[in-house]
Protein backbone atom coordinates (compact mmCIF):
# COMPACT_ATOMS: atom_id res chain seq x y z
CA UNK A 1 0.00 0.00 0.00
CA UNK A 2 1.04 3.52 -0.59
CA UNK A 3 2.96 4.97 2.39
CA UNK A 4 0.76 8.43 2.29
CA UNK A 5 -2.81 6.02 2.58
CA UNK A 6 -1.54 3.84 5.19
CA UNK A 7 -1.16 6.49 6.88
CA UNK A 8 -4.33 7.78 6.08
CA UNK A 9 -5.51 4.41 7.43
CA UNK A 10 -3.96 4.43 10.58
CA UNK A 11 -5.41 7.64 11.02
CA UNK A 12 -8.93 7.06 10.51
CA UNK A 13 -8.50 4.40 12.71
CA UNK A 14 -6.69 6.29 15.71
CA UNK A 15 -9.07 9.12 15.52
CA UNK A 16 -12.37 7.05 15.15
CA UNK A 17 -12.93 6.45 18.84
CA UNK A 18 -16.48 6.90 20.13
CA UNK A 19 -16.56 10.59 21.79
CA UNK A 20 -17.45 11.32 25.56
CA UNK A 21 -20.13 14.05 26.83
CA UNK A 22 -19.42 15.79 30.23
CA UNK A 23 -22.38 17.35 31.24
CA UNK A 24 -22.34 20.41 33.63
CA UNK A 25 -23.54 19.27 37.27
CA UNK A 26 -24.83 22.74 38.11
CA UNK A 27 -28.01 22.47 39.34
CA UNK A 28 -28.68 26.63 38.25
CA UNK A 29 -27.14 26.00 34.73
CA UNK A 30 -28.81 22.50 33.34
CA UNK A 31 -30.25 24.05 30.46
CA UNK A 32 -26.83 25.29 29.02
CA UNK A 33 -24.94 22.34 29.88
CA UNK A 34 -21.56 22.26 27.92
CA UNK A 35 -20.29 18.89 26.19
CA UNK A 36 -17.00 18.47 25.51
CA UNK A 37 -15.86 16.35 22.83
CA UNK A 38 -12.37 13.77 23.61
CA UNK A 39 -10.78 12.69 20.61
CA UNK A 40 -8.47 9.96 21.93
CA UNK A 41 -5.10 9.30 19.42
CA UNK A 42 -2.54 8.78 21.70
CA UNK A 43 -0.73 9.01 25.02
CA UNK A 44 -0.34 12.61 24.46
CA UNK A 45 -4.61 12.87 24.00
CA UNK A 46 -3.70 15.53 21.25
CA UNK A 47 -5.24 14.82 17.90
CA UNK A 48 -2.92 13.11 15.29
CA UNK A 49 -2.74 15.39 12.20
CA UNK A 50 -2.27 13.97 8.67
CA UNK A 51 1.18 14.38 6.65
CA UNK A 52 0.42 16.79 3.75
CA UNK A 53 0.92 13.69 0.95
CA UNK A 54 -2.13 11.63 2.67
CA UNK A 55 -4.29 15.05 2.70
CA UNK A 56 -3.71 15.33 -0.80
CA UNK A 57 -4.47 12.05 -1.64
CA UNK A 58 -7.44 11.86 0.54
CA UNK A 59 -9.07 15.22 -0.87
CA UNK A 60 -8.32 15.50 -4.67
CA UNK A 61 -6.75 11.49 -5.19
CA UNK A 62 -3.30 13.08 -7.28
CA UNK A 63 -0.46 11.03 -7.47
CA UNK A 64 2.38 11.02 -4.31
CA UNK A 65 5.62 12.36 -5.46
CA UNK A 66 7.23 8.92 -6.00
CA UNK A 67 4.45 7.88 -8.54
CA UNK A 68 5.32 11.46 -10.36
CA UNK A 69 9.20 10.90 -10.49
CA UNK A 70 8.54 7.29 -12.26
CA UNK A 71 6.25 8.98 -14.79
CA UNK A 72 8.19 11.77 -15.73
CA UNK A 73 11.36 9.34 -16.18
CA UNK A 74 8.99 6.67 -18.12
CA UNK A 75 8.66 9.74 -20.48
CA UNK A 76 11.82 10.79 -20.58
CA UNK A 77 13.22 7.35 -21.45
CA UNK A 78 10.27 6.78 -23.85
CA UNK A 79 10.91 6.40 -27.41
CA UNK A 80 7.52 7.59 -28.62
CA UNK A 81 7.03 10.64 -26.45
CA UNK A 82 8.71 14.01 -28.23
CA UNK A 83 11.30 16.05 -27.40
CA UNK A 84 9.31 18.53 -25.66
CA UNK A 85 7.22 16.33 -23.91
CA UNK A 86 10.39 14.68 -22.37
CA UNK A 87 12.04 18.51 -21.37
CA UNK A 88 8.92 19.08 -19.90
CA UNK A 89 9.36 15.90 -17.57
CA UNK A 90 12.81 16.69 -16.99
CA UNK A 91 11.60 19.76 -15.82
CA UNK A 92 9.36 18.34 -13.60
CA UNK A 93 11.81 15.97 -11.78
CA UNK A 94 13.87 18.38 -11.49
CA UNK A 95 11.62 19.92 -9.23
CA UNK A 96 10.36 17.09 -7.56
CA UNK A 97 14.34 16.31 -6.46
CA UNK A 98 14.94 19.15 -5.03
CA UNK A 99 13.48 17.54 -2.19
CA UNK A 100 15.78 15.57 0.06
CA UNK A 101 13.29 12.46 0.78
CA UNK A 102 12.71 12.39 -3.37
CA UNK A 103 16.03 12.39 -3.76
CA UNK A 104 16.99 9.85 -1.16
CA UNK A 105 14.15 7.84 -2.83
CA UNK A 106 15.47 7.99 -6.09
CA UNK A 107 17.75 4.95 -5.38
CA UNK A 108 14.95 2.83 -4.27
CA UNK A 109 12.72 3.87 -7.45
CA UNK A 110 15.88 2.73 -9.89
CA UNK A 111 15.43 6.07 -11.26
CA UNK A 112 19.19 6.60 -10.88
CA UNK A 113 20.55 4.43 -14.45
CA UNK A 114 18.55 6.06 -16.35
CA UNK A 115 18.97 8.85 -15.26
CA UNK A 116 23.03 8.68 -15.73
CA UNK A 117 22.21 6.96 -19.14
CA UNK A 118 20.75 10.61 -20.07
CA UNK A 119 23.85 11.86 -20.20
CA UNK A 120 24.39 10.51 -23.56
CA UNK A 121 21.45 11.08 -25.17
CA UNK A 122 21.52 12.01 -28.75
CA UNK A 123 19.81 15.60 -27.90
CA UNK A 124 21.92 18.03 -26.49
CA UNK A 125 18.89 19.37 -24.15
CA UNK A 126 18.09 16.37 -23.21
CA UNK A 127 21.92 15.47 -22.04
CA UNK A 128 21.78 19.17 -20.48
CA UNK A 129 18.39 18.34 -17.95
CA UNK A 130 20.02 15.06 -16.78
CA UNK A 131 23.26 16.69 -15.74
CA UNK A 132 20.90 19.38 -14.04
CA UNK A 133 18.61 17.42 -12.55
CA UNK A 134 21.89 14.98 -11.13
CA UNK A 135 23.50 18.05 -9.45
CA UNK A 136 19.90 18.74 -7.70
CA UNK A 137 19.66 15.58 -6.08
CA UNK A 138 22.95 15.06 -4.91
CA UNK A 139 23.56 19.01 -3.73
CA UNK A 140 23.99 19.07 -0.02
CA UNK A 141 22.96 15.36 -0.01
CA UNK A 142 25.15 12.73 1.38
CA UNK A 143 23.18 9.69 0.59
CA UNK A 144 22.22 10.70 -3.05
CA UNK A 145 26.04 11.44 -3.67
CA UNK A 146 26.95 7.67 -2.28
CA UNK A 147 24.41 6.58 -4.95
CA UNK A 148 25.49 8.13 -8.00
CA UNK A 149 28.83 6.95 -7.38
CA UNK A 150 27.37 3.33 -7.31
CA UNK A 151 26.49 4.15 -11.53
CA UNK A 152 29.84 3.46 -12.74
CA UNK A 153 29.91 5.45 -15.67
CA UNK A 154 28.48 9.05 -13.37
CA UNK A 155 31.48 10.88 -12.78
CA UNK A 156 33.50 9.44 -15.90
CA UNK A 157 30.28 10.39 -18.19
CA UNK A 158 29.96 13.99 -16.49
CA UNK A 159 33.82 14.51 -16.35
CA UNK A 160 34.11 13.65 -20.00
CA UNK A 161 31.01 16.16 -21.38
CA UNK A 162 31.96 19.07 -19.02
CA UNK A 163 35.54 19.41 -21.20
CA UNK A 164 34.02 18.13 -24.80
CA UNK A 165 30.26 18.43 -25.32
CA UNK A 166 29.84 20.23 -27.94
CA UNK A 167 26.84 21.97 -26.93
CA UNK A 168 27.94 24.92 -23.87
CA UNK A 169 24.96 24.74 -21.67
CA UNK A 170 26.11 20.99 -21.26
CA UNK A 171 29.45 21.95 -19.83
CA UNK A 172 27.77 24.27 -17.32
CA UNK A 173 25.53 21.86 -15.95
CA UNK A 174 27.60 19.02 -16.13
CA UNK A 175 30.37 21.22 -14.25
CA UNK A 176 27.37 22.20 -11.88
CA UNK A 177 26.83 18.19 -11.48
CA UNK A 178 30.48 17.67 -10.30
CA UNK A 179 31.03 20.43 -8.04
CA UNK A 180 27.78 19.24 -6.57
CA UNK A 181 28.49 15.59 -6.36
CA UNK A 182 31.80 15.91 -4.54
CA UNK A 183 31.67 18.61 -2.13
CA UNK A 184 32.06 17.13 1.51
CA UNK A 185 32.27 13.51 0.22
CA UNK A 186 35.50 11.95 0.32
CA UNK A 187 34.61 8.60 -2.06
CA UNK A 188 33.35 10.72 -4.44
CA UNK A 189 35.72 13.16 -4.79
CA UNK A 190 38.15 10.20 -5.05
CA UNK A 191 36.54 9.08 -7.80
CA UNK A 192 36.45 12.10 -9.37
CA UNK A 193 40.00 13.25 -8.52
CA UNK A 194 40.87 9.58 -10.41
CA UNK A 195 39.04 10.36 -13.62
CA UNK A 196 40.32 13.97 -13.94
CA UNK A 197 42.44 14.78 -17.34
CA UNK A 198 46.29 15.13 -17.30
CA UNK A 199 45.91 18.87 -17.67
CA UNK A 200 43.44 21.09 -16.62
CA UNK A 201 43.65 24.53 -18.74
CA UNK A 202 44.33 27.80 -16.42
CA UNK A 203 44.45 30.84 -18.36
CA UNK A 204 46.01 29.73 -21.72
CA UNK A 205 48.56 27.40 -19.44
CA UNK A 206 47.87 24.08 -18.92
CA UNK A 207 48.01 22.82 -15.30
CA UNK A 208 49.33 19.52 -13.89
CA UNK A 209 46.56 17.56 -12.66
CA UNK A 210 49.08 15.82 -10.15
CA UNK A 211 50.63 19.31 -9.70
CA UNK A 212 47.22 20.42 -8.59
CA UNK A 213 46.25 17.51 -6.23
CA UNK A 214 49.39 17.17 -4.59
CA UNK A 215 50.86 14.24 -2.90
CA UNK A 216 48.33 13.74 -0.52
CA UNK A 217 45.12 14.05 -3.02
CA UNK A 218 42.32 16.49 -1.85
CA UNK A 219 39.97 16.53 1.04
CA UNK A 220 36.41 16.42 0.68
CA UNK A 221 36.41 19.80 3.31
CA UNK A 222 38.96 21.47 1.49
CA UNK A 223 36.89 23.98 -0.38
CA UNK A 224 39.13 26.30 -1.55
CA UNK A 225 41.32 23.10 -3.35
CA UNK A 226 38.10 21.79 -4.93
CA UNK A 227 36.86 25.65 -6.19
CA UNK A 228 39.95 25.92 -7.59
CA UNK A 229 39.87 22.52 -9.62
CA UNK A 230 36.30 23.38 -10.36
CA UNK A 231 37.72 27.00 -11.87
CA UNK A 232 40.39 24.79 -14.00
CA UNK A 233 37.62 22.69 -15.37
CA UNK A 234 34.68 25.70 -16.37
CA UNK A 235 38.08 27.00 -18.54
CA UNK A 236 36.43 24.58 -20.93
CA UNK A 237 33.12 26.59 -20.85
CA UNK A 238 34.31 29.48 -23.21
Amino acid sequence: MDPSMQSLLKWGIENSQPSTTNPSTDNDSSAAATTTTTTTTGATGAPRSLSPSALQRLFFNTPSDAELMKAAMHVIRSTDATLENKLVAFDNFEQLVENLDNANNMDVLGLWAPLVQELEAEEAERRMMAAWCIGTAVQNNERAQEKLIEQPTSLPTLLRISQTDPDKSVRRKAIYALSSAVRNHQAALDEFVKHLPAHLPDDGDDAGRDELIGGDGVEAGDMERIDEIISRLKKAVV
